[in-house]
């Protein structure tokens, strides 16, 4: 292990300067504001036990503690995490947890090659922390962010289920802390909190009724637009938006809660992409102008470990047809927690193009008098999002080459 010189905290390079706690040292370090939090730690502060592979935050390989949540080191930026509390796995070497973890990999042989198993661990130790008895199944679906190429995961799971019989049956029940809500490393400056349940209660039935998630200077992470047509006057279909109760039945997945008041909305949000999916409980201020046919929709939600908020900017006017309506959107969202792994802009496109076509479909045919069509399908095709993004980056590359015309 590769330890730092200084207890007392160490400063390396020139000003812009970071500044956060490392394996329980304060750390004062130089980072541009594109460098990740691996690099930092990695290159800059020498502490290799850190893995990088992909780069994308799919393989799990550089996962490690931020503020005590496992966080994926290639996505965070090291300047969002300035003040925050940084354990990687050189930190764990005196940690109890991870300590009967090393034993049970060795034991259960799952390790190989070792790539992945700095990344693993971390995310084991989690799930021992967490999880109230050894249940294979949720075991496996919290690793599911980690890859190994080597062990088939067999031994992985065993010494995982092993640790965890173990401490239940010493009596050591799992941990529920609290979780903070906010950009990894968010520490101070009233970041909101909520209770994380035991791993046994159904997130479902866990509403965050908290408005003050919502933020007032909300300023999205990824816009794009979208927008939908139906053979119906701009009239009636803004007076149809304005009927959230409606709106929110037209909306696969969404569920309303409580309407605590004319413009605020309390409720959840189930989002599925192939074999992944969850629950968003939160709330959404909604705005109106009558003048314009236009308005917004803010809404913040959790999951418990995952955090998103978005914004639907939305305007009402004539469609191409006569006496029909375009409704186009300006969609913006921050995802952030495990769950951003998977939001990549490309993916997030499929699945909002998604909702609004059922969405524009059940409008319709509640419009029409009809009744709203079934879902045809409970979740995204991956292969089908997967070719998607494929055509899209290579549409891009050929405006990139093409001689101009």
């Amino acid at each position: 292990m590769n330890a730092l010189p200084r207890p007392e905290g160490i400063t390396l390079g020139a000003s812009p300067m970071i500044t956060l706690t490392l394996n329980g040292r304060p750390v004062a370090a130089a980072a541009e504001a594109r460098t990740n939090l691996a690099d930092l730690v990695r290159d800059t502060l020498n502490l290799t036990g850190t893995h990088l592979g992909c780069e994308h935050g799919v393989c799990g390989a550089c996962t490690i503690l931020v503020d005590g949540e496992p966080a994926r080191a290639c996505l965070s930026f090291a300047a969002a995490c300035q003040g925050a509390d940084v354990i990687t796995i050189e930190g764990l070497d005196d940690d109890a947890v991870t300590a009967e973890l090393r034993a049970a990999f060795n034991r259960e042989h799952a390790l190989q090659c070792g790539f992945c198993t700095p990344g693993m661990l971390v995310s084991a130790r989690d799930l021992v922390l967490r999880l109230p008895e050894p249940d294979e199944t949720r075991i496996r679906l919290g690793l599911a962010g980690n890859l190994c190429r080597c062990t088939g995961y067999a031994g992985i799971v065993k010494a995982v289920a092993s640790v965890i019989a173990a401490r239940r049956a010493q009596g050591i029940g799992p941990v529920t802390a609290e979780r903070r809500i906010g950009p990894v490393g968010a520490r101070t400056g009233g970041a909101t909190t909520i209770a994380v349940p035991p791993a046994n209660v159904a997130i479902l039935a866990t509403p965050v009724a908290a408005t003050s998630i919502l933020a007032e200077d909300f300023t999205p992470a990824h816009r794009f637009e979208q927008g939908f047509e139906v053979p119906f006057p701009p009239a009636d279909v803004f007076a149809f938006i304005g009927r959230i109760d409606e709106v929110a039945a037209c909306l696969p997945g969404a569920v309303i809660d409580a309407m605590p008041a004319a413009d605020l909305v309390e409720g959840g949000m189930r989002v599925k992409l192939g074999p992944i999916g969850t629950t968003f409980r939160g709330t959404a201020r909604i705005s109106r102008n009558e003048a314009t046919t236009s308005g917004i929709i803010h809404g913040a939600g959790a999951d418990g470990r995952s955090r998103t908020e978005g914004e639907i900017r939305y305007r009402v006017e004539p469609g191409t047809a006569p006496g029909s309506t375009r409704v186009a959107l300006t969609v913006g969202y921050t995802l952030k927690g495990p769950l951003a792994q998977f939001g990549r802009p490309g993916l997030v496109r499929e699945v909002a193009g998604r909702l609004i076509a059922d969405f524009a479909a059940n409008l319709q045919a509640r419009l029409s008098g009809a009744p709203a069509p079934a879902a045809t399908s409970p979740g995204l095709d991956p292969i089908r999002l997967f070719a998607a993004l494929i055509f899209q980056r290579l549409g891009a590359l050929w405006r990139r080459i093409r001689p101009a015309s």
